[in-house]
């Protein structure tokens, strides 16, 4: 067996010496988690035996390791623990008492509550997240069914609901849990206390669609958002279609933009004549997305006539927002990834070498680097010795009574 390779460069990093206990499956936690360790703190992913839930989700490699575990759980360590059995969970909850921050989505259960926990460590920083506030089961595919989005995405003329493929609220609720510690963590270092966080997937998606408007559009207007496809609300935005079958995405926020786009598109005369016999201002970002479709209509000989070489030229002389779509083996393969400084070559075990993602952010000028997910359960021995104290014969007997496993 072998250890994890410990994080690199974390020495100065803004959260450098915080430890961690991560114990969850899936997106929101393990994204919160991964972020933590990105800003410098020692992450360890405890996992029942055989792995957690999504030790094995798609899309996986042709040996059956999971991309997506590895992706979500990079620069972490693992431990893994029979989390069912009264060692296990003892070990696990000195774990957490030595390290201080606790980051879990296994709602109920009792010995991973706060109000156990915080008997042994009373600066605990416990973060829980939830399906629902009420404590009710919820993932992000029905919370997203349950707020309204589904309703207002796709084409006009479709009637049934579309779920988007992006798991947006498990994104932002990961990334709302790592800000949540963060701030837990300086008002730790200010006043000694802990913390109790509970963070509801629902609550995150509640709160996004109210801080958009779209809640609020329906309160006060009484409005239902309607199906627009492509279309961008309130503003004039469209996707268009080359010659040749490229695609096109098109934004206009000012009026510079959309004065860009009719003279672009030869059409700066036609909108004066437009303008003048049905009495629309153009100028007005709210009558441009009213007469979007005429606007689409008029834009889209230009883009049909031409090849998407011939447009992305074109568009790059503007001030307009714009870009082609792209598949993923696209961007895999581009610029955008290859010339981009936040990736770096990374060895995955059982996954090969890849270029990966390390944190968006620069801090001081440079992206933290992604570090490879470890194998599951190759950190057990080493951190149950140097953040417990345990002696090799302790582990071993640990092990052979199946309370911890290793690698």
């Amino acid at each position: 067996m072998q250890a994890s390779a410990p994080v690199l460069g974390t020495a100065g990093a803004p959260l450098a010496g915080v430890r961690v206990i991560e114990i969850a499956s899936f997106v929101a936690v393990p994204l919160a988690g991964m972020t933590l360790a990105q800003l410098g703190c020692d992450v360890v992913r405890v996992d029942p035996i055989g792995g957690a839930a999504d030790y094995r989700r798609w899309p996986v490699t042709d040996d059956g390791t999971s991309i997506y575990w590895t992706g979500l759980n990079k620069g972490k360590r693992s431990v893994v623990a029979d989390l069912r059995a009264p060692e296990g969970q003892r070990v696990v909850q000195e774990l957490i008492a030595e390290s201080g921050v606790l980051l879990t989505n296994m709602a109920g259960r009792q010995w991973l509550s706060y109000e156990a926990l915080a008997g042994r460590r009373p600066d605990l920083i416990h973060l829980e997240v939830l399906g629902r506030a009420d404590g009710s089961t919820a993932v992000d595919y029905t919370v997203n069914a349950g707020v309204g989005f589904p309703l207002i995405t796709g084409p006009s003329d479709y009637a049934a609901p579309i779920n988007h493929v992006l798991p947006a609220w498990d994104i932002a609720c990961g990334l709302h849990a790592a800000l949540a510690v963060s701030a837990a963590l300086r008002r730790r270092d200010q006043t000694g206390a802990g913390a109790q966080i509970r963070l509801a997937l629902e609550d995150v998606a509640l709160g996004t669609a109210s801080a958009l408007g779209f809640l609020t559009e329906a309160m006060v207007n009484g409005d239902r958002r309607e199906r627009i496809g492509n279309a961008i609300y309130g503003q004039y935005g469209q996707s268009f279609a080359s010659g040749d079958g490229a695609a096109f995405m098109v934004v206009t926020l000012t009026d510079r933009h959309f004065r860009d786009l009719a003279e672009l598109t030869g059409s700066t005369k036609v909108l004066a004549a437009l303008s003048q016999a049905r009495g629309i201002d153009f100028g007005d970002e709210g009558e441009r997305y009213r007469h979007r479709d005429l606007l689409t209509g008029l834009f889209s000989g230009w883009f049909a006539e031409r090849s998407a070489a011939e447009i992305e030229t074109a568009l790059a002389g503007t001030s307009l927002l714009w870009d082609r779509y792209r598949s993923f083996a696209e961007v895999a393969a581009g610029e955008r990834v290859h010339d981009n400084p936040m990736f770096t070559p990374l060895h995955q075990p059982r996954v090969g070498e890849y270029l990966a993602a390390g944190l968006p952010a620069s801090i001081d000028g440079a992206h933290p680097p992604a570090v490879a997910a470890p194998a599951l359960g190759a950190d057990t021995e080493q951190v149950l010795a140097a953040r417990l104290g345990m002696t090799t014969e302790e582990i071993n007997q640990l092990r052979q009574s199946g309370a911890v496993a290793t690698d």
